[in-house]
């Protein structure tokens, strides 16, 4: 299989998964109007697994290194494949409740809430599983873009039509932001240490995807049918309304699930070299790739006063996060 052999190569991935991760609600914006959540999270689900199945039997096949993706589903454990997928589950159900409360208490609420609770959890429960790098500059690094998601936060209130917020809201971007913390561990606990030489019974890079995104798959069978009926917000959806609509809301869902599976590949490929914490640490800097398409692509914060100061000051500790925690696998 195709692997990463350096840090520095593995800060690159993690770096195109922020990118990925941060970019995929793009091909959210660009379906019509009427194309709800629910019907465009279908393809989303299915981008997913086929970016999972094609890595699998591409670079997951393919070169001398570690075991290929047959050999390796082959020789796995069911209870690291079990695992592997139970993250999947923890990651649909939290990204669905995160959706809620979006739409609910607003970005403005459930983005610091949701990122900054997700990504300090998932910080500390895979550094302390697998204390790896320089702890000071990697928690330092992980303050810096809690208090970048927050400034986001403030700017996205400049241009908010509503300032109020509902306790449901608010309760659902907590409990999303815990459950993103924890899905990243049940795949960390699924894996090899070493994919040249991975250890029996554990799970490879590729078969790890490929676990992870039939848990997804399987629970949106049953998850989402379940939100179409009983909405958190708005009017149940019938699943016929997903088969009259045009092509182009089936191929945004698609490529947007494609681009977030993507990503978690990158994620995962780089977590050898980079370490668990870190990996997922770098990842989580999505909100504010999100928040770059917001400004210079949709223009969302156009005219809005005193925004420009806030942006600053979001971008300055972003970047200086995203630097220290690099560092800690340096120092």
């Amino acid at each position: 299989m195709i692997i990463i052999e350096t840090y520095t190569s593995a800060v690159i991935f993690c770096i195109l998964t922020m990118l990925a991760w941060g970019s995929w609600p793009n091909t959210q914006k660009l379906v019509t109007k009427d194309w709800r959540f629910e019907l465009f999270y279908w393809d989303f689900v299915f981008g997913i697994a086929v970016v999972a199945i094609l890595g699998a039997l591409t670079f997951g096949s393919w070169g001398t290194e570690g075991r290929g993706f047959f050999e390796d589903i082959s020789q796995a454990d069911a209870k690291n494949m079990l695992l592997a997928s139970l993250g999947g589950v923890v990651f649909n159900i939290a990204n669905i409740l995160f959706v809620a409360a979006i739409s609910i208490a607003g970005i403005s609420v459930a983005f610091p809430v949701g990122a900054g609770v997700g990504l300090v959890l998932g910080v500390m429960l895979n550094y302390l599983s697998q204390p790896d790098g320089n702890g000071t500059y990697l928690f330092s690094g992980v303050f810096l873009i809690v208090l970048a998601i927050v400034l986001s936060a403030m700017a996205y209130r400049k241009i908010s039509q509503n300032s109020g917020v509902e306790l449901k809201g608010l309760l659902l971007a907590v409990i999303s932001g815990v459950l993103f913390g924890v899905f990243y561990r049940f795949i960390a606990a699924s894996m090899a240490t070493n994919f040249v030489m991975p250890e029996a019974g554990l799970l490879g890079p590729y078969s790890t995807v490929v676990c992870f995104a039939a848990g997804i798959l399987f629970s949106n069978l049953i998850l989402n049918p379940i939100i179409m009926k009983k909405p958190i917000q708005g009017e149940p959806i019938a699943f016929s309304r997903y088969w009259n609509t045009i092509s182009r809301n089936h191929w945004m869902g698609l490529l947007g699930g494609g681009i977030w599976g993507a990503g978690l590949l990158f994620s995962i490929l780089s977590s050898e070299k980079a370490g668990f914490a870190v990996s997922f640490g770098l990842s989580q800097g999505n909100a504010l790739i999100a928040a770059l398409w917001g400004v210079l692509v949709w223009r969302e914060f156009k005219g809005a006063p005193g925004v420009n100061k806030i942006l600053f000051g979001m971008f300055t500790c972003y970047v200086l996060g995203l630097i220290l925690i690099i560092l800690s696998k340096v120092y």
